[in-house]
């Protein structure tokens, strides 16, 4: 494992992206969920190190990354995004892991950008609208969308974490727990609309030229933001996995969550010809563009 931790800025598009890179080997970025912060992947990224160049990052307009602003955001934005840390940070290439949210970004960026993927997890995609007309479940972005407009982040926040399985078992990182606070706001403001709106496209995602697998903690069977992994998969035509845990096993328990994920980023980069047959190199300081 490395202890090495290079902490740089890229710049895309109207923001300055925070990002973090540990390691050696094929790159693996790491795309966050509610929140969009680099340090819900922190402890998976230290057990993965050794044989993985692993970068995570904040999403545009969360914790330490620029690019606020007043309005929704759509998801092609945050695909480019995606793509330009790639292009600046990985060498162009990357398996993409993304949870939650951070999976619908995954999903959007391998349908709009498929050269820059060599593979994707997508874990637990709370994309409702792939549930079957009149699911009860297909109304939860719109009704925490209401909350935030009557009662604002307090009011939506709460109701986010209560339907979200596991969460009040485990402590956050103290300095984590305070920037989740403070990007609340964009996330029911700015980035709501996006995932309540999204959709996969099935068409790109079938003729993607890379390995796509979709997956779901055992603990999270029957969730709103479980069920749609496996019929997204369906869909695909490819892979369903069970990962252990919950929603957040990766902040829980990030030495499970890493072994899991190990095994089949390994497996699915082998399939492709991509893994050396001994991990070389490593992150090379200013590999981004300072802003």
């Amino acid at each position: 494992m490395s202890d090495a931790v290079l902490s740089d800025v890229c710049e895309v598009d109207g923001a300055c992206l925070y990002y973090e890179v540990r390691g050696s080997g094929p790159a693996l970025l790491m795309i966050s969920g509610a929140g969009g912060d680099a340090g819900y992947y922190a402890g998976v990224a230290e057990g993965l190190a050794d044989a993985f160049t692993v970068i995570t990052y904040d999403r545009r307009g969360n914790s330490r990354s620029t690019g606020r602003r007043a309005g929704p955001m759509d998801l092609a934005q945050q695909a480019a995004d995606a793509r330009g840390l790639i292009e600046s940070v990985a060498g162009g290439h990357a398996l993409v892991f993304g949870n939650s949210g951070g999976a619908i970004v995954g999903l959007t960026l391998a349908a709009l950008h498929p050269r820059v993927l060599t593979g994707l997890v997508a874990h637990e995609p709370p994309a409702v609208n792939v549930l079957p007309d009149g699911d009860p479940d297909r109304g939860f972005f719109g009704d925490v969308a209401a909350l935030y407009a009557e009662g604002g982040a307090p009011a939506a926040g709460r109701r986010f974490a209560a339907t979200t399985r596991g969460e009040g078992t485990y402590r956050w990182p103290e300095d984590l727990w305070k920037r989740f606070l403070a990007n609340q706001d964009h996330l029911f403001g700015t980035e709501w609309p996006g995932f309540a709106g999204f959709r996969p496209d099935v068409a790109a995602l079938r003729a993607a030229p890379f390995p796509i697998v979709l997956g779901a903690g055992a603990a999270d069977r029957g969730a709103y933001y479980a069920r749609p992994s496996v019929e997204i998969a369906r869909r695909v035509a490819v892979p369903w996995v069970e990962f252990p845990g919950i929603h957040m096993e990766f902040l829980r328990n990030p030495p499970l969550f890493a072994a899991a994920l190990r095994v089949l980023a390994t497996q699915m980069l082998s399939r492709e010809g991509q893994v050396p047959a001994q991990w070389v190199g490593g992150p090379t300081p200013g590999a981004g563009q300072l802003c």
